[in-house]
């Protein structure tokens, strides 16, 4: 075997591993940890069975299995083999087992006491990924209550060494100082208004143009955009190859060994390639410096991918690929200074996951609070609450949290429990092969195609020839067996089947159509959904919806599958809620009254309800003159005036402010048997005000704010307080006659504003001055009216005249 770094440590942690149970190992990339650390244990006189050795995916639990089996001249399958979830080699002869975390899970809830097994080594455990928290948890508990002979080993090559030696109760760390090859970073930045392909494709010319030898691993955020970078590189004299999650094992084979005819390679990856497997050749990267990442939306219960910076611990996992074997150079597409904003690490997946998946394990193991078990960071009370909330939802958890028969049954199968809710509710309606079909379609992008209509991936996945969709066949006929004991005869020919299995998985996506061309929908759980407008589901009614990707306000949909009404309604009958609805409209000043259908947020049907409830009614009322003011009643004049009176007179009572704030306790009496507020009587309106200002406060009012002037000559005129400029009464000049000083009102001894008027009711002036008037313009004023009126009395002292409304000849005849 080829001396690697990981050798000059493997005495030390040999020793460890006879001392004591645990032991953190961190090596940096390329000392050979996950090819040599296993291989060395076979031999140690505490290992008589099986080592399990943890990779974060199934391409690098592949890889490792191939790359230790090739180094000890073996084929996978005898004494290395490997299991992952669409793929397996092993034999009773396998010693050491490679398998992704989430295998692991599923073996050790199985098989608590892990037997004949001798190690569990956790690789690459600085991604943190949910499985492998959730593993090294389980693994803890198993060694600590039934196998306190287990080895436990955690191993990375950035790890933080004593947290996880902490967690392992002070177990050793052994470090590698590994072989430190040159690395070169030359930042040269990009455009962002620039198509992140475009520059990516830009850089790889560029790196293959200066560096005359080597491979190139580049690193890009996902499929869409390695498959346009591939398109923008065609005629380059390389070979140009692909690298992520969705191809079939034979094309990551090739993507990661030396090319057959020795020519210079191109690979363009995901993250996938950031760590765990080393690729022979590659001494050149280009870091594009972006990631796509899952990240759970609390607010609209659906984990979306988002694409976002890599983080800085990422861009040198990234950067070191290009100096594992001899010296190399990383392109990266950010200046020097923007690494400084890179967010130091990835965050842990506990912290940001829906963690229904990791609770119903947790109940399985028996530990109805996951807080109970070792953390190296503790799961949030607040997504275990939510999680807790979906899982008793789906009758996986009672009522105290302890798992329930269909719980266990869904903990079982393979897949998160809404998945396995599918599955087991689908195949009680006979429908679990298409259910296990749909579940690996939700699973295994790629395969059957990009379309949105799942129906439709499926039929051509049966169609598919080659070993992926061979693969992903075959482990959806395991799937429908784990359930076909309790499932009912097969039937899957329906129209909807593909949608009716989606439907049990997100019954809170089950969406209806909202828009005439089909873009948008509503669904049960309340959010928006976009469909692209030239997808032929746009002609659906309803939806069953797999996938969403975006913002919670109008995620744009990227798997769907028709479904109809009647099979909504065969569904989902029992929680069709029906709805009535009264509320007010402002625009009638009365009540509409509405009765419907609704599943969750969607309404099936409505109509109007011509029998509202009273109490709907006058409630909605209320409501109206609460958001719409008191101007909406039919206020009679005199109560009208008498509220205005009131505010002039600082009697609070009558303002609009107390009228609003005790409007439950005055408003609806009047209510009763009205569906306008038009229809309430004026009267009983203005009783309601002179109840609520009372005697004392009506005298206050009357004393301050009087309703009427009562003239010199014994006339009554109506006091306007509601007039701009402040109290004004309108009257004859001569009505006045004989007054010296100038009218007041309120406790303030506000001037009313008098408007003077001539014999015929025309202004001749405005006054908050009458002896002032007389004393002055009252001359001209009086000189202008005797042309006009002669007939009138128009004295030179209007002050110490007789005050009268009758001519002067009328006048005449009155005296005696």
């Amino acid at each position: 075997m080829t001396d690697l770094p990981i050798h000059d440590v493997l005495p030390d942690l040999l020793a460890a591993l006879r001392a004591g149970s645990n032991a953190v190992l961190v090596a940096p990339p390329g000392a050979g940890k996950t090819t040599a650390v296993a291989p060395a244990l076979l031999d140690e006189p505490w290992c008589d069975g099986q080592i399990l050795l943890l990779a974060p995916r199934r391409l690098a639990a592949r890889a490792a299995a191939e790359r230790i089996a090739e180094l000890m001249g073996e084929q996978p399958g005898g004494t290395v083999g490997y299991a992952t979830r669409m793929d397996s080699r092993q034999s009773a002869r396998t010693r050491i087992l490679v398998l992704t975390e989430g295998i692991f899970v599923r073996r050790i809830q199985d098989d608590p006491e892990l037997s004949g097994v001798s190690a569990v080594l956790f690789d690459e455990v600085h991604e943190r990924s949910l499985d492998s928290d959730f593993g090294l948890a389980l693994a803890l508990d198993a060694q600590g209550a039934l196998r306190p002979d287990l080895r436990i080993m955690p191993m990375s090559a950035t790890l933080d060494g004593a947290r996880f030696a902490a967690l392992l109760d002070g177990a050793p760390v052994i470090e590698s100082e590994g072989r430190i090859q040159p690395l070169e970073l030359r930042h040269i930045g990009r455009s962002t208004e620039k198509r992140i392909e475009d520059e990516m494709a830009a850089a790889i010319r560029r790196a293959l143009t200066e560096e005359a030898e080597g491979d190139v691993l580049a690193f890009l955020p996902g499929v869409a955009e390695i498959e346009r970078t591939a398109e923008r590189l065609e005629g380059a004299s390389v070979e140009i190859h692909k690298l992520h999650g969705s191809l079939e094992p034979a094309a990551q084979r090739a993507a990661i060994r030396p090319s057959r005819e020795g020519r210079r390679k191109v690979i363009l990856a995901t993250s996938i390639a950031e760590t765990s497997l080393t690729i022979d050749g590659v001494r050149i990267v280009v870091d594009s410096g972006l990631a796509r990442r899952p990240r759970y939306d609390r607010a609209a219960g659906v984990t979306r991918l988002v694409t976002e910076r890599a983080s800085q611990a990422a861009a040198i996992q990234r950067a070191g690929r290009a100096a594992r074997q001899r010296p190399g150079v990383a392109y990266r597409l950010w200046e020097t200074a923007a690494t400084a904003g890179m967010p130091p690490f990835d965050p842990p997946e506990i912290l940001e996951s829906d963690l229904s998946s990791l609770l119903l394990d947790s109940a399985l193991w028996g530990v109805s609070d996951p807080a109970g078990l070792r953390w190296l960071d503790s799961p949030p009370v607040a997504a275990i609450a939510e999680a807790r909330k979906r899982l008793t939802a789906l009758d996986a958890l009672d009522a105290d949290g302890r798992i329930t028969a269909h719980g266990k049954a869904l903990a079982r199968l393979p897949v998160e429990p809404r998945i396995g809710h599918m599955l087991v509710r689908a195949g009680d309606r006979g429908l679990a092969d298409v259910a296990a079909d749909v579940a690996v379609l939700l699973g295994e992008r790629g395969v059957g195609g990009q379309d949105i209509d799942l129906s439709h991936r499926r039929t051509r996945w049966q169609r598919e020839n080659g070993k992926r969709a061979d693969a992903a066949r075959t482990m959806a006929k395991r799937w429908a067996r784990l359930v076909a004991a309790q499932a009912r005869p097969a039937n899957g020919k329906g129209e909807h089947a593909v949608g009716l299995c989606l439907a049990l998985a997100f019954p809170d996506r089950v969406a209806k159509r909202r828009s005439a061309d089909g873009a948008d929908w509503a669904s049960v759980g309340g959010r928006g959904f976009r469909l692209d407008p030239l997808s032929p589901l746009t002609r659906e009614d309803w939806l069953a919806v797999g996938a969403v990707q975006g913002g919670a306000a109008g995620a744009r949909i990227i798997s769907a599958a028709p479904l109809s009404e009647a099979d909504v309604l065969a569904l989902f009958g029992d929680r069709i809620a029906e709805h009535r609805t009264v509320r007010f409209r402002s625009d009638t000043g009365g009540v509409e009254a509405l009765r419907e259908r609704r599943l969750g947020a969607v309404r099936i049907s409505s109509g109007f309800d011509d029998l509202p409830e009273p109490d709907a009614v006058a409630a909605a009322l209320l409501e109206g003159v609460r958001q719409g003011g008191l101007d909406l009643l039919p206020w009679s004049e005199a109560a009208r005036s008498l509220r205005i009176r009131a505010d002039f007179a600082g009697v609070e009572v009558l303002s609009d402010e107390t009228l609003i704030a005790t409007l439950d306790e005055w408003l609806p009496p009047l209510l009763t048997g009205r569906r306008r507020l038009s229809d309430i009587d004026r009267s009983q309106l203005s009783g309601v005000l002179e109840g609520l200002i009372g005697w004392d406060g009506k005298q206050q009012v009357d004393r301050l704010a009087p309703p009427e002037f009562r003239s010199p000559a014994g006339s009554s005129h109506e006091i306007d307080y509601a007039a701009e400029g402040g109290p004004r009464v309108e009257l004859r000049a001569q009505a006045l006659f004989g007054l010296t000083e100038h009218p007041v009102v309120g406790s303030q001894h506000i001037p009313l504003v008098l408007s003077l008027t001539s014999p015929a009711g025309r202004p001749i002036q405005t006054t908050r001055d009458l002896p002032g008037f007389w004393a002055g313009s009252w001359n001209a004023v009086a000189k202008e009216m005797r042309g006009r009126y002669p007939r009138h009395p128009w004295p030179e002292d209007p002050a110490g005249a007789a005050a009268t409304l009758r001519t002067k000849r009328s006048d005449a005849r009155a005296k005696p």
